[in-house]
């Protein structure tokens, strides 16, 4: 049978020097996540969550045992590596929409795939393809601080999605937005992962979140407290 894990964490520790002593964010992790899954790390805060989301994603490393993505062990990469494969493969959602104010919509879409060279008719379908799923095509020529909340987190959703990564990362993305922008961003976001099998993983302690999610996860002090599949 073929193999479809696309992540793989195998007694994750992760430890940050507090004073003379050490907080263990994680503590033995082992979880495993399929191509095309829509899941969430799910904890109060100082769960670990946020901390296993950025080993996942490369932005950290392991202090003991192994996190395997696409085929990459996190803990081996080099930093040029780890950019490399955050560009080419990673899509990340965050709270805070970090879109640059000076650009317009189209320009914010593109910019990742400017670092990843593709010629302008090509961005240019790529991008328009990516405003097409979030509904964004009518503000192309608009910039963020023209745009509502929502319309912020739809533009950073493209931009996440323009070069169809592997796999998205989201932290908190609903968090600055009412209930009516969450569960709109969320079923582009669902919407997304059943047409493109793109992976989702989320951070998240939103109910809104959670209850679009079809696997849960969930930690407490740094431990897989439960894993439930809907």
């Amino acid at each position: 049978m073929e193999n479809t894990s696309i992540i793989q964490t195998k007694e994750l520790v992760k430890k940050f020097p507090i004073g003379k002593s050490f907080f263990t964010a994680l503590n033995g992790i082992n979880l495993s996540f399929d191509k095309g899954e829509f899941a969430g790390l799910i904890g109060p805060s100082g769960s670990g969550k946020t901390t296993l989301l950025n080993i996942i994603g490369s932005l950290d490393t392991p202090t003991s045992g192994d996190v395997t993505v696409l085929g990459h062990s996190v803990g081996k990469l080099s930093a040029k590596q780890a950019a490399r494969l955050r560009k080419e493969q990673f899509g990340f959602i965050f709270q805070s929409y970090n879109l640059l104010a000076v650009h317009n919509v189209y320009e914010n879409v593109e910019f990742p795939l400017l670092l990843l060279k593709y010629n302008a008719n090509e961005r240019k379908k790529m991008i328009m393809d990516a405003l097409s799923w979030v509904g964004l095509t009518d503000k192309i020529k608009s910039k963020p601080p023209q745009l509502s909340g929502g319309e912020c987190q739809r533009v950073a959703i493209a931009r996440a999605m323009v070069k169809r990564p592997s796999l998205v990362l989201a932290d908190e993305p609903t968090a600055n937005l009412d209930a009516v922008n969450s569960h709109n961003i969320l079923q582009t976001m669902l919407k997304l992962n059943e047409e493109l099998k793109t992976t989702f993983l989320f951070a998240t302690h939103d109910e809104k979140v959670i209850n679009y999610l079809k696997r849960k996860i969930y930690l407490l002090d740094g431990k897989v407290d439960k894993d439930v599949i809907k």
